[in-house]
């Protein structure tokens, strides 16, 4: 499996910031074509974003274009197509249909790519559409929860208590997509506690991690979507039961153990495997 607990945005048209960026140790850098980049600076941006996609054994690599709604998109997916990257992930933002998802999919597989997708579920109409848009590719590898663009449309605080249903509809979107899924990033990124609360927020409501946009924040993420050491016991004692058991059945402390449950404690001692691999590194 690959790890999707941070996510770091960089803007397109830095590219002096591209390699800092690579180095923060996120489990994926994005390059951001959007809000990131002034409309007078969208050509030069993707001239520098575009090549950042290709195949990196340390780090996913992923672009976030323009609405593929919008004469800038489709420019951006153009660029993509003519350069041909080995891989990559591209970013979808503001999806609000499962067709969009769809049209580029189809745009892809034309041009014989094999890049992924991610999706940024930001608006009413998406929040609304998340199920049939997390299930409309199989290209799809993460969603993301957008919180700013829809707290405004919401007309609510960026907080816990109102966004808790557009979360938790978002994460059971992409549980039943089988995908992993991202909370937004802390605005408050220089204030550590708040970047930390908000990670244990995002990971008791199901994310699997958080975008984040400044390097200072990936190692406290990464830190809390990691399993935590009784975490890793008790997934050890899950698989040692499961295994010894001749009928595929176990049962731990008096509880079944049944097939889901074995799912999430692989998924635990993955993640711990590839937490012992960032340390030694």
């Amino acid at each position: 499996m690959r790890a999707r607990r941070s996510l770091l945005f960089a803007p397109g048209d830095r590219e002096e910031v591209h390699a800092k960026a690579l180095a923060a140790g996120p489990d994926i850098v994005c390059i951001d074509l959007e809000d990131a980049v002034a409309p007078t600076r969208k050509a030069i941006a993707r001239d520098i974003a575009v090549p950042f996609l290709r195949a990196d054994p340390r780090v996913e690599r992923a672009l976030r274009i323009n609405s593929p709604r919008s004469a800038e998109g489709l420019r951006d997916l153009l660029a993509v197509i003519a350069a041909r990257p080995d891989a990559g992930v591209i970013f979808l933002p503001k999806v609000a249909t499962a067709d969009e998802v769809r049209w580029v999919d189809d745009l892809l597989s034309e041009s014989g790519l094999s890049l992924g997708l991610g999706v940024l579920i930001e608006s009413v109409e998406g929040l609304e559409n998340v199920v049939p848009i997390l299930s409309a590719s199989p290209r799809i590898v993460f969603a993301m929860f957008g919180g700013a663009d829809l707290s405004a449309e919401l007309g609510v605080e960026i907080s816990e208590t109102p966004l808790l249903y557009a979360r938790s509809r978002v994460v059971h979107a992409a549980k039943l997509a089988g995908i992993d899924v991202l909370d937004v990033p802390s605005l408050a990124f220089r204030d550590e506690a708040v970047v930390r609360a908000d990670a244990r927020h995002a990971k008791a409501l199901g994310f699997t991690g958080k975008g984040v946009i400044h390097p200072s924040n990936v190692a406290v993420v990464n830190a809390t979507f990691s399993p935590t050491p009784d975490e890793v016991a008790a997934a050890e004692r899950v698989m040692e039961a499961y295994r010894a058991s001749e009928t595929g059945l176990a049962v731990v402390d008096g509880k079944l153990v049944e097939r889901p449950v074995i799912r999430a404690m692989e998924r635990i001692l993955a993640l711990h495997g590839i937490g012992q691999t960032d340390e030694k590194k």
